[in-house]
Formats: structure tokens, C-alpha cells, sequence
């Protein structure tokens, strides 16, 4: 902590105070990194803390100019078994207690203010072009779409993700739910937050290790 300014400090714990693992966003094959980097910074502006990669058939790859350092604040996980990449995925985030909620246009199972969000649920985006696979269709606990008034029937992945993250975590801060991280979490997070602000911090960690474990030996 003594590594940053004051005011930087402030705004980790004004921030960390909003930000949640109650709803995650799952990415499936995304291939323009223009998208791939506006979903993360939907998720860093809008509070969610993981984001969930699926690179079965394409890598995901940030743009720098888009992302806008965003991928420092949000923790992302890869899922890149080209077997069954999808459905590990899926299976883990289910025994960690969520709930799958695939969006496409073309059910009409519930929208972004009347998805159930009483327990945690993790929001897939399929490509571009094609939406999301039948291993996420099959998988999903949930069907959602955002409504279109026009002849087009859906929205650039990008667009989407930022209109689900705004409304989904309105929804929640507002519901009673506990979405709020654990002690633990938050603690985990500053920490991460602390070394990605710190230039060099690999080599301070390094350091305050060495001399906890010259204190503890010499009072052996």
C-alpha cells in the first residue's frame, strides 16, 4: 500500500466496494479483438470481476487502444481444450452455483429486468457471427435476449455485452441479494490491483517474502 498515492488507495476501496462474483460473462470464440477488448471494459466499468474465455477455435486477443488497461482491474479465465472446451467451462462455473444464462435472439425465455438473479449467474456470449454454440444451448439454465424494435434482429457481441453488464448489475446493487466479494475476495483483488499499479512489484513481492522468511528463521 505504502507503493501508491493516497488518493489511488482511496479509489481501490471506493471501487472494490462495488464489484461482484455474483454475475460473471462468459466469452465463446470471439475473433475480432475490437469486441474482445470492449467486453472487458463492460465488465470493469460495470463491476463484474471474472470474466470467462472460451478459445476453442479462436484466441482472444485484446486491443490496447480499446481495452484501455481494463484488463488489469478484471481477473480473466481460459478455457482452451479444443475437445470440449465449452462444456468444461460451463461445468465448472455450474459446481461453483451458477446459474448458465445463454442469450440469443431467438428464444424468448427472459430480458435483462426479468432474468431471476437470486442466485449467482454466469451470461454466455456466442461469436459474431453464428451466437452461441448448441454445447452452451444445451448446457443453459436460462434463455435471454435484449428486444428489437427494427428489422435487425440482434446487436454487435460488444453492444450487447455492454447493455446486459449496465442493466444486469443495476438490478442486483439494487436487489437484497449478497453480491458483494467476501472479505477474502476483496483482500485477493487489491492485492492484484496493487501489483498490476506498481512498476517492478514482482521484485518488492519477491523482497517482502525474503525478509519474512529471514524473521522467521532467526527466531528458530
Amino acid at each position: 500500500r505504502q507503493f501508491v498515492t493516497e488518493e489511488r488507495w482511496e479509489k481501490f476501496e471506493e471501487i472494490i466496494n462495488y464489484r461482484t462474483k455474483h454475475l460473471t460473462f462468459v466469452v465463446e470464440n470471439i475473433f475480432q479483438s475490437h469486441n474482445a477488448s470492449a467486453v472487458i471494459r463492460s465488465c470493469d466499468c460495470f463491476g463484474i470481476q471474472d470474466l470467462h474465455v472460451i478459445e476453442t477455435k479462436n484466441k482472444y486477443v485484446q486491443d490496447k487502444k480499446i481495452a484501455l488497461g481494463a484488463g488489469k482491474w478484471v481477473n480473466m479465465y481460459s478455457h482452451n481444450d479444443f475437445e470440449n472446451g465449452t462444456v468444461k467451462c460451463l461445468n465448472h462455473l455450474k459446481s461453483k452455483g451458477y446459474k448458465i444464462v445463454a442469450t440469443t435472439p431467438h428464444k424468448d425465455d427472459f430480458t435483462c429486468d426479468t432474468l431471476p438473479i437470486d442466485e449467482p449467474i454466469a451470461v454466455v456470449f456466442g461469436t459474431e457471427k453464428l451466437g452461441i454454440t448448441q454445447e452452451v444451448s444445451d448446457n443453459a439454465d436460462y434463455f435471454m435476449k435484449i428486444p428489437m424494435l427494427g428489422f435487425t434482429e440482434s446487436l454487435n457481441i460488444s453492444v450487447a455485452a455492454a447493455i446486459t453488464a449496465q442493466n444486469l448489475s443495476r438490478r442486483i446493487i439494487q436487489s437484497g441479494v449478497d453480491w458483494k466479494l467476501s472479505e477474502t475476495e476483496k483482500n485477493e483483488t487489491l492485492y492484484q490491483w496493487l501489483t498490476s499499479s506498481i512498476k517492478s512489484s514482482d521484485l518488492i513481492v519477491d523482497k517482502y517474502h525474503k525478509e519474512i522468511a529471514s524473521t522467521n528463521s532467526s527466531k528458530t
